[in-house]
């Protein structure tokens, strides 16, 4: 976390830390920026993402593995394409696998 910074500027460097193959939750994020009700801002803050090459949003799921259907970058297919890239996993409900979580 950075001193000082804007709360978007905070969930973008927790989302630059989540590695290839793992997925964090929006709420997951708010709690260890300190409140873990603030997962609908971490969500706005991914939305306006300013930079998705470095800032791998398409990693933060639901916290139940679904994917959003508000997916900022090229909706639910692109993020899940982007997912499989990464090696990640996926039940018969098309849910991420739980393994996959930080």
């Amino acid at each position: 976390m950075l001193k000082d910074a804007s709360f978007f500027e905070n969930v973008y460097e927790v989302v630059k830390g989540i590695p290839q193959g793992k997925v964090a939750s929006y709420g997951r994020i708010a709690e260890i920026l300190g409140n873990k009700r603030m997962s609908r801002q971490v969500g706005w803050a991914l939305h306006n993402n300013p930079d998705p090459e470095n800032i791998p949003c398409y990693r933060v799921v639901f916290k139940d593995g679904r994917l959003s259907e508000a997916f900022a970058f090229g909706g639910i297919n692109r993020q899940r394409e982007l997912l499989l890239a990464d090696g990640i996993t996926f039940d018969d409900s098309g849910r991420v696998n739980r393994e996959h979580f930080i």
